[in-house]
């Protein structure tokens, strides 16, 4: 469990990567693993509040939760935040800054999905990684990097961490 706050985004990036590699996870399948946590989770810290406190007060930061659990060929990401609406994937512009976490979240996994926290509020979104991602790093066809959804993904965190 975290605080959803910014710097939560980083834990979450740094305690999937220690894990995995705990895991002797391949080094490509967990970089498509640290790029879908970072994505989830900067969603989840957007809607973590707890129901009736306004996104703007930070006094109250609410709270989400990751889990990760091994597959027989991969891992499985998971993010819970409190908020009941569930994920609905965007087609954002070419000049906005965001939007395209779920559209990244399908393109690098092989499957994902989310659950509504019934009782609770809230919902969990789950992402599936294999451990040899199609188009991981180092694949390359004719001397030329392919563009993949790995290399995607890569460039859009970097562009958002500038």
């Amino acid at each position: 469990m975290l605080a959803a706050t910014p710097n939560a985004v980083a834990w979450a990036r740094r305690h999937t990567v220690d894990i995995l590699r705990t895991w002797s996870f391949p080094t490509e399948g967990t970089e498509v693993a640290r790029l879908l946590v970072s994505e989830l989770a900067t969603n989840a810290i957007r809607h973590g509040r707890p129901l009736g406190t306004a996104a703007t007060d930070p006094a109250v930061p609410g709270t989400i939760l990751l889990r990760l659990w091994q597959t027989n060929g991969g891992v499985v990401l998971l993010v819970g935040d409190n908020d009941p609406h569930l994920p609905a994937p965007r087609t954002p512009g070419s000049s906005a800054t965001g939007g395209r976490g779920l559209l990244l979240t399908s393109a690098m996994a092989s499957r994902w999905g989310y659950y509504s926290r019934h009782p609770h509020p809230g919902k969990f979104v789950w992402a599936e990684i294999p451990a040899r991602p199609e188009g991981a790093l180092g694949d390359q066809r004719r001397g030329q990097q392919e563009t993949t959804p790995l290399l995607l993904g890569q460039v859009l965190t970097a562009l958002r961490e500038l």
